[in-house]
């Protein structure tokens, strides 16, 4: 096996693209997979975690990778598809290694792991061999030495039982895109999950909680405290913070929406009076909205937002006041790629197109694909019987409502052999 480094510390490898031998990428390493022996003895690294297209998570044994180095993995090519079940014997180092806390034999001394390195043994065999530990800090705003010391030298890490806190790993996490983040937290154990979810700040627990299956989405709301959970639904989008509130029994609902700012409870209270896979249940209240006497220059500062998605960064929509859901009258659409084409000091209003039926909150979910497919749209507005401005639906939010309920987490197949 040709490997350059020989030794790699496993935090760098995390999210490394993973290539086939005809250059084409198949995947992203997600985290290492190690069986755990006595203390002393080094642990034998048994393969990659692997996300492929789909967020599918597989295996992929060291038998496999031919090549690592500080930017890519290289394999054989030859993976097996079937999706990664942990067995009791394995440890993954990124998801319950990390922030563990130890001590150092040699100097008595006590930390947390934050990394972990890993090396072909003589054996061809991998196996981790180093570990990275942050001392606690001893003074105000002193980061605690760091240890780069023998895998033998280190005593905590065999027992299942070993404190284990979360700060590394939400580092590693606030690093990654909320899907890829929620990947990793929905694979933890659920005691982990919910360390590392409370650890995490509102606004990135809020992005990671609306890439997560609404199982997970209760369990870590229902770990945290009222008035956190309160917080942390205000920083989520009023449709997904509308879904995942309409998951908890009535008593929290009512608990929760009165903790929440009450502009943040009022639009979440308005959404969950839609019926389900409706056009009003699926619409997020807060898109790009301007008033008839804004201009394109306005108009593009507002979709520079990096807080929109693409889908909502591809609309304007222009209200008479107020501009705020439920608006005054909706006047018309503006297409940001129209908008480009216009001097940055000409009104949105003389570029709108107000030639397509806006949606009524009623429409299903089969009227919503189907106006979507028909004008080739990526949004549309959701209107009143008074043609006042609900919302807009969005072909993401669609395709939340099309896909099966567990689309992010694959029905389970049978195990790798």
């Amino acid at each position: 096996m040709s490997v350059t480094p020989s030794r790699v510390f496993v935090a760098r490898l995390v999210g490394l693209p993973i290539y086939d031998p005809q250059g084409d990428q198949v995947g992203k390493v997600r985290d290492i997979v190690v069986t755990m022996r006595t203390d002393a003895a080094q642990p034998r690294v048994l393969g990659l975690v692997a996300e492929v297209f789909g967020r599918r998570r597989i295996f992929v044994p060291m038998t496999r990778v031919t090549n690592i180095d500080s930017a890519h993995v290289y394999t054989t090519g030859l993976l097996n598809m079937r999706r990664f079940e942990q067995r009791s014997t394995e440890t993954l180092v990124i998801g319950q290694m990390l922030d563990r806390t130890v001590t150092v034999l040699s100097s008595g001394a006590t930390g947390t792991v934050y990394d972990v390195a890993m090396e072909p043994a003589r054996t061809r065999d991998w196996v981790l061999c180093r570990v990275a530990i942050q001392e606690p800090s001893k003074g105000f705003r002193r980061r605690g030495q760091t240890h780069v010391v023998e895998w033998n030298d280190v005593r905590g890490l065999n027992r299942r039982d070993a404190a284990q806190g979360a700060t590394h790993l939400v580092a590693a996490l606030n690093e990654m895109r909320p899907a890829d983040a929620a990947n990793i937290l929905h694979d933890l154990p659920i005691e982990r999950r919910a360390a590392v979810a409370v650890a995490l700040d509102d606004e990135r627990l809020a992005d990671v909680l609306e890439e997560l299956p609404e199982e997970d989405q209760v369990q870590i709301l229902e770990r945290l405290d009222t008035e956190r959970a309160a917080d942390v639904l205000e920083e989520m989008s009023p449709d997904d913070a509308a879904d995942l509130v309409s998951e908890l029994p009535p008593a929290t609902q009512e608990m929760l929406l009165q903790l929440m700012a009450p502009d943040d409870a009022e639009d979440v209270r308005r959404l969950m009076q839609y019926v389900e896979n409706t056009a009003g249940a699926m619409m997020t209240s807060e898109p790009v909205i301007l008033g008839p006497d804004a201009t394109v220059a306005d108009a593009l500062a507002h979709v520079r937002n990096p807080d929109l998605t693409p889908s909502l960064a591809a609309l304007v929509y222009v209200c008479r006041p107020p501009l705020e859901t439920p608006t005054g009258r909706l006047l018309g659409v503006a297409h940001i790629q129209r908008l480009l084409r216009e001097p940055p000091s000409t009104l949105v209003a003389g570029a709108l197109d107000d030639s397509l039926e806006p949606l009524p909150p009623e429409a299903t979910i089969d009227d919503v694909a189907t106006h979507l497919a028909t004008y080739n749209l990526v949004a549309a507005p959701v209107v009143d019987e008074e043609g006042r401005l609900l919302g807009a639906v969005t072909v993401d939010d669609l395709l939340d409502h099309l896909l099966p309920e567990n689309w992010r987490d694959h029905a389970k197949e049978t195990s790798r052999g």
